[in-house]
């Protein structure tokens, strides 16, 4: 049974650290969430250890340059993970070969920067569509725009035995008031027409591994004495029970109409709403605060 809480200070003091994901519960794509800082700011001061999880496609430092645009002080977090970090280790493996078709934003061009930390890395060219081995994907060309208008491309890569890295397995995320589409909704499209999609983000394993060897460079941590936040059923609070991890739900963030949150989610549309997701967070909370 998911437990109410109004504060993270109620339960805080059970866990040493944090796994916090970012947009929707820390920030909304254009400013921070002011209590939502306080509250890791706390948390930090009274010894916990903060881990920002992120489905992000973009290297760690770049999303460090993003918060510090954002205004989101250092002194609420310790470390990140992204699913970019998971997602170009496996690029650089291999994974969908050498020569690849770039479906994303020019700014997330980061994606391809050099990574240090693979021994022997493959060499990695972008090359149009019809030369490429496999597709790297960090979000649609255009985010505001239905994903189904790749088709074409992707029925062809489809043709061609392509697989798709998807750089961040969320379907949407909002940028203020504004919905968009991420990667994961390419990804899933792909996948139904009959195309083969990896995935490194949230909820899927690899990026959890990552996140537990940041931790370790912080502290030694057991699994029992983590808590996940996030807003994503489907990828924070999935994740967080595929790994049998803690979890409190934001329930403001991408599910705020379902679970008709003001301060709080109303409790029975909340019920409502994870009977549909098949999902049971430790604790649900209107805001991160």
């Amino acid at each position: 049974m998911t437990r109410m809480i109004e504060r993270l200070s109620e339960i805080s003091s059970e866990y040493e650290a944090l796994f916090v994901d970012l947009w929707g519960c820390v920030h909304d794509g254009r400013k921070p969430f002011p209590d939502a800082v306080a509250a890791l700011q706390a948390y930090r001061a009274a010894g916990g250890v903060v881990v920002l999880l992120t489905n992000a496609p973009r290297h760690r430092a770049s999303v460090a340059k993003q918060l510090a645009v954002l205004g989101v002080p250092e002194d609420a977090w310790d470390t990140i993970t992204t699913s970019g970090d998971s997602a170009r280790a496996a690029m650089y493996r291999g994974a969908v070969g050498q020569k690849v078709f770039f479906i994303g934003e020019p700014h997330d061009q980061t994606f391809f920067d050099p990574l240090q930390i693979i021994e022997d890395p493959v060499e990695i060219s972008q090359v149009p569509l019809d030369e490429a081995e496999g597709i790297v994907c960090t979000g649609p060309f255009d985010p505001h725009a239905d994903p189904a208008e790749l088709r074409p491309q992707l029925l062809y890569a489809k043709q061609m035995g392509m697989k798709l890295l998807c750089a961040n397995p969320d379907i949407v995320v909002d940028r203020g008031e504004v919905r968009e589409w991420c990667a994961g909704a390419v990804a899933r499209l792909y996948t139904e027409m009959g195309g083969e999609s990896l995935y490194f983000g949230k909820p899927h394993p690899p990026i959890y591994d990552l996140a537990r060897r940041r931790l370790a460079q912080v502290a030694r941590v057991s699994d029992d004495r983590i808590l996940a936040i996030g807003d994503g059923i489907a990828t924070d609070i999935r994740g967080a029970m595929g790994e049998d991890i803690d979890s409190l739900f934001i329930t403001g963030g991408l599910a705020a109409a379902e679970t008709e949150t003001t301060r709080q989610p109303d409790e029975d549309a909340l019920n409502r709403f994870l009977d549909k997701e098949k999902s049971a967070p430790t604790y649900a909370i209107g805001f991160l605060r």
